[in-house]
């Protein structure tokens, strides 16, 4: 019988079996079965088609909640509720690393326009200890530059090589969280009415977050029993980045605003909120992995046996892309974002191995709806780019004069081209919100701007390959031979 080590590790194994397996052997089958391949490949293709118009529909449906929303007056609707929102506190964490000044007032500003009542709000400055100086220097300028706008502005330093953890956002967020917890507890505060909110440091939020936030909090049926996920955009240097790295922050966009319309398979994203109770009796954000934004929300879902959500908001906060001054350079961020993202496969074996431990405590079809979502959506994010661009037209090359001849082959082109139109809905609608999420054109940009912008999407095929399956195989593939990722830290650098 195999130890907890080699189970475990067949377990991180699976992702990796799975995906080079689907891309190995479809190579193969062109070349010894193509007729077989071109079957499989047109059924895969229905499927897509399908999913597309699965998107698309979800899509709308988010949009046209998000501009709804949007034009609410939350403060005033808050203001004009039965609820007890005064008795709600509100901890927001940031973790400052070597971020500079300029990205950090920008985030703080925007918090601090949303702040409705100053004695409500603590703000957590999560600094790093590897660079105290650098951390201790952005401190001192938020304390004097905002110490009126918040009950409390706190600084936690996160000591560097602590045992038993990686360096990282979620070991110094899980540093600071012990710290606000003999904090919370010194005031005697009830976990309950505490919103803990994480931001990262770029994280630019509307001036109704907190407002609309509280508002959620206060009307759902069991808020400890829940997080709160906004809209992610990447608008704040959108327009000095280039192309491939706007049009991939509008398809993580687009693909949190569809999972929105989804609330059953919602998972935390980057900045969310969520309630201090459910935080505690979490344990805390994990400091030993690096995809700590989407485990916290798995860390509650084991901890409730399968009893918590994530509510959708349909608020935006912006953060910036991983743009450097040089191309290549931005490229190569981009790539690496993809890869720390897609490294978020580490949840497919925690999920096997902990639902295993639950025995009969949590409900059979919530354990497989859970471990099949972040399968399939890994498998999905490595495969579905190659498979459609690539190994779905090689039969075309490869198949003898015999099959050539088959009204299927004659076919197979025909059926393909509709296919792949049918599937470019999702694409048209992309490119057409993209214009509506831009920020307001900068007076150096051409009046032909925004024709461009749209024009860029024709660049989707190569992006979804280069620099999102690609970096996302390079994931699955260190997670099936035991090579750990550790935290990349994504650069935020602006004009």
């Amino acid at each position: 019988m195999l130890n907890n080590y080699y189970t475990y590790r067949a377990y991180e194994m699976l992702p990796g079996i799975i995906v080079w397996t689907i891309l190995i052997g479809s190579v193969l089958l062109t070349f010894f079965k193509p007729l077989w391949a071109i079957y499989l490949i047109i059924l895969f293709d229905i499927y897509w088609v399908l999913r597309v118009i699965n998107f698309s529909f979800y899509l709308i449906l988010s949009w046209l909640r998000f501009q709804k929303v949007k034009k609410i007056d939350w403060k005033r609707e808050l203001e004009n509720s039965s609820f007890a929102w005064q008795a709600k506190k509100h901890v927001i964490f940031l973790t400052l690393y070597k971020e500079e000044w300029e990205v950090v007032q920008t985030a703080i500003a925007s918090i601090a326009k949303a702040v409705y009542a100053k004695e409500q709000f603590i703000l957590v400055i999560a600094g790093e200890g590897r660079v105290k100086e650098h951390v201790v220097a952005i401190t001192e300028k938020i304390q004097k530059n905002y110490a009126d706008v918040f009950a409390d502005i706190v600084s936690v330093i996160h000591p560097p090589d602590l045992v038993d953890e990686i360096p990282g956002k979620g070991s110094n967020l899980h540093y600071a969280e012990q710290y606000m917890k003999e904090y919370i507890d010194a005031k005697q505060w009830d976990y309950a009415e505490v919103i803990t909110t994480i931001f990262d440091i770029d994280t630019i939020c509307d001036q109704n977050y907190f407002s609309y936030l509280t508002f959620l909090y206060c009307s759902s049926p069991n808020p400890t029993r829940t997080s709160f996920q906004p809209i992610a955009l990447f608008n704040n240097n959108i327009w000095e980045s280039p192309a491939i790295l706007r049009i991939m922050s509008f398809g993580t966009t687009f693909w949190i605003l569809m999972g929105a319309a989804r609330q059953d398979v919602l998972v935390t994203f980057s900045s969310h909120s969520m309630s201090w109770k459910a935080l505690v009796d979490a344990g805390f954000h994990d400091k030993r992995i690096v995809s700590e934004d989407s485990r916290i929300f798995y860390q509650c879902l084991l901890q409730y046996n399968g009893e918590y959500t994530v509510t959708p908001m349909y608020l935006a906060v912006s953060m910036d892309t991983v743009r450097d001054d040089k191309w290549w350079k931005s490229i190569k961020n981009l790539y690496k974002q993809q890869r720390r993202w897609a490294w978020g496969v580490e949840h497919v074996p925690y999920l096997i191995w902990e639902f295993r431990k639950k025995g009969k405590a949590m409900p059979l079809y919530k354990k497989l709806k859970w471990i099949f979502i972040e399968l399939e959506g890994k498998v999905s994010w490595c495969c579905v780019a190659i498979l459609i661009t690539i190994l779905g037209w090689l039969p075309m090359y490869t198949a003898s004069e015999e099959v050539r001849q088959s009204a299927l082959f004659l076919n197979t082109p025909h059926v393909l081209s509709t296919l792949m139109t049918a599937a470019l809905l999702g694409l048209f609608l992309s490119a057409f919100f993209s214009i509506f999420l831009l920020p307001k054109k900068p007076e150096n940009k051409g009046k032909y701007t925004y024709v461009f912008m749209l024009f860029q999407w024709a660049l989707m095929p190569f992006t979804m390959i280069v620099v999102s399956a690609i970096p996302a195989i390079d994931a699955v593939t260190h997670l099936l031979f035991g090579k750990y990722l550790g935290f990349n830290v994504s650069q935020k650098k602006r004009k």
